[in-house]
């Protein structure tokens, strides 16, 4: 008799039971076949498996060094059918994307693909770890800032976006026409951090603080636009960022003369390959077309 899953499963009831006849009743079999089962497993691998005294049935030291075995195989069947069960009808793609990326990318993405025949789990995550999940397999499709290119991942542009200053709409702030860092370096600053310009940026700002207070540099862009909007802070980051208040006319954008010209530039990526992907394929043609609004 060959040894079957259900032989395996057997003996862990008996293990954890503690007893033959339990076992037996927990499948309404009667004891001799589980006893006949057990001899059978006995005999495919040359050792006693259990001590039977009459308070049940001791697992000898030969099973419990053969059940962690056959505990990881029961499990590995049991992943792989939950796996083959709840495998989605349509094909699945995984996209990663930098926080600060996601409301900017997934909401216009997410509504192109609407009717498309795929389905999207959207991730989040550091540029370097998302190219890392690309070239694993882990991730399909990639929006990172710009970094060095990789061997193997694909990279297009999405956008290039100016670092501007902006405030909430009624701001003292909007009153000046032109400003310079210096007029600005006491207000209450929140700047999303862009890279290493951000670090730049506030040793910029700090010798003219009349104070020793910090300067926090925030992530992702959602929490600096919350603090600009709800408590009236300053703060600086990628235009493309700000794009959506900009527009409403809930954010201001400050026009400061000696702020350097910072750039962040956004792009996606993905693995080439020379097996063909139509689901990443119709991905890769939604973000082209939404490449604009991004």
């Amino acid at each position: 008799m060959a040894m079957s899953i259900d032989d395996l499963s057997l003996l862990v009831e008996i293990v954890e039971s503690g007893s033959f006849s339990l076992a037996a009743a927990h499948r309404r079999w009667s004891q001799p076949q589980v006893s006949q089962r057990v001899a059978a497993l006995e005999d495919q691998l040359g050792v006693q498996l259990f001590a039977r005294h009459r308070r049940g049935a001791t697992p000898t030291p030969a099973c419990l060094t053969f059940l962690p075995s056959a505990q990881q195989a029961l499990g590995a069947i049991a992943a792989g059918k939950l796996a083959v069960q709840g495998a989605p009808a349509l094909p699945q793609v995984t996209l990663a994307c930098v926080p600060s990326l996601t409301s900017l990318v997934f909401g216009p993405l997410l509504l192109e693909l609407a009717d498309a025949p795929l389905e999207v789990r959207c991730t989040t995550d550091h540029s370097p770890v998302i190219m890392d999940r690309l070239l694993t397999g882990s991730a399909q499709l990639g929006f990172v800032l710009k970094c060095p290119a990789i061997a193997g991942i694909q990279l297009e542009r999405l956008q290039v976006s100016p670092i501007v200053a902006v405030v909430r709409r009624g701001h003292p702030l909007t009153r000046r026409k032109q400003l310079k860092l210096a007029d600005v370096a006491n207000a209450r600053l929140a700047p999303q951090f862009w890279g290493e310009g951000c670090d730049e940026l506030i040793r910029m700002l700090r010798p003219h603080r009349r104070s020793d207070s910090a300067i926090h540099a925030i992530q992702p862009a959602s929490a600096a636009i919350e603090l600009a909007l709800e408590h009236g802070f300053l703060t600086f980051m990628p235009e493309m960022a700000a794009a959506r208040q900009l527009a409403l006319g809930n954010l201001v954008k400050l026009t400061i003369a000696d702020l350097p010209h910072w750039e962040w530039e956004a792009m996606v990526a993905w693995r080439s390959g020379k097996r063909p992907d139509a689901a990443k394929q119709r991905v890769i043609q939604a973000v082209r077309k939404i490449r604009g609004q991004v």
